[in-house]
């Protein structure tokens, strides 16, 4: 496999409305589609019930942990998809990712993600979850 994925903001398209890009260019390879993380801890608990900024610091630990565990990382994340149980939850949202976001993307790209409002996820206690696409290193 040569080359990294490449994010884009194609001429003619408006800004993005956060810290993503509109189009992720993903070089031939294996892809990995891993499944939306919640605020888990590794005992299977909920971590920071009722508190939005705590759930989201575990959801990007249980994220970093899997792409860990498949010998990848953050640079090799093509897409996020990101639900949450409150839109009143998305100012905290855009407000953690953008101090998480340079530590994890410290050239300043990043992976397109849409982001979603939500009745509910698959118990009340989660205010949030990010599923993502990544690369494989083949």
């Amino acid at each position: 496999m040569t080359g990294k994925i490449d994010y884009i903001n194609p001429p003619g398209t408006g800004p993005a409305q956060g810290l993503y890009s509109h189009v992720a260019r993903v070089p031939a390879g294996t892809l990995l589609f891993l499944a939306g993380q919640l605020s888990v801890g590794r005992d299977g608990a909920v971590v920071g019930n009722g508190d939005f900024e705590r759930q989201f610091q575990q959801v990007f630990e249980n994220l970093g942990a899997v792409l860990s565990g498949m010998g990848i990382g953050w640079g090799d994340i093509a897409k996020f998809t990101t639900y949450l149980t409150r839109s009143e939850d998305i100012e905290i949202f855009m407000r953690a990712r953008a101090a998480l976001f340079p530590r994890l993307f410290p050239d300043g790209r990043h992976p397109p993600n849409t982001l979603l409002v939500v009745e509910g996820l698959v118990k009340e206690e989660f205010l949030l979850e990010v599923e993502a696409i990544a690369r494989a290193k083949d």
